[in-house]
């Protein structure tokens, strides 16, 4: 009989560390090639299907292709998916609806959300990369905040270079890289 419960024990912890190991198994990947090297981030479909469904049009149709990081703020976030190095606004489609109260994701360091306006529900291509724990962009006490979608696996050390672009304010926007940096291509893996 004991034998028998410890193999019953043994069969349940490796069927629980398998599951724990297969966390992530199968979430989309996307390659962000820039003009300062790649950027993996791995989505989270099961926590923000709206949004992740929505980035992924996008770079299934080749939007943002062309594209710059087009504001950078130090040691806080780097945006892009919205503009061309001449900072012209891309047309883009409708916006989606904010999921960041039911996701349960917050904007921790490396994850990546939907830029929106004032309006919670107006996010269309534009996203982020936080560089710290932006936890005043989480939603809380009935206010919407900022849907979290995704987290950078790889290429950190881009997106640090990135942040630490010289920026300046031109064509009526703040925080522009003085050297344009490029969103050549996507890709989904």
């Amino acid at each position: 009989m004991r034998l028998l419960s410890a193999l019953v024990f043994v069969v349940c912890s490796a069927l629980s560390t398998q599951a724990l190991s297969a966390e992530g198994v199968g979430n989309p990947i996307v390659v962000l090639k820039t003009s300062k090297g790649d950027i993996t981030i791995e989505l989270l479909p099961d926590k923000a299907p709206i949004t992740v469904e929505n980035f992924l049009g996008y770079v299934k149709s080749g939007f943002y292709n062309g594209t710059i990081f087009h504001r950078v703020i130090r040691r806080f976030a780097v945006q892009g998916g919205g503009f061309t190095p001449d900072l012209s606004e891309k047309p883009n489609g409708e916006s989606i609806i904010n999921e960041s109260k039911s996701s349960g994701l917050r904007n921790d360091r490396w994850t990546v959300a939907m830029a929106r306006t004032d309006d919670p529900n107006s996010a269309r291509s534009q996203f982020f990369i936080n560089m710290r724990m932006n936890l005043d962009l989480d939603s809380r006490m009935g206010r919407d905040g900022y849907a979290v979608f995704g987290k950078v696996i790889d290429g950190q050390n881009v997106v640090r270079d990135i942040a630490i672009s010289e920026t300046h304010s031109t064509g009526g926007m703040k925080d522009v890289p003085v050297e344009p940096i490029l969103i050549i291509s996507t890709t989904l893996k």
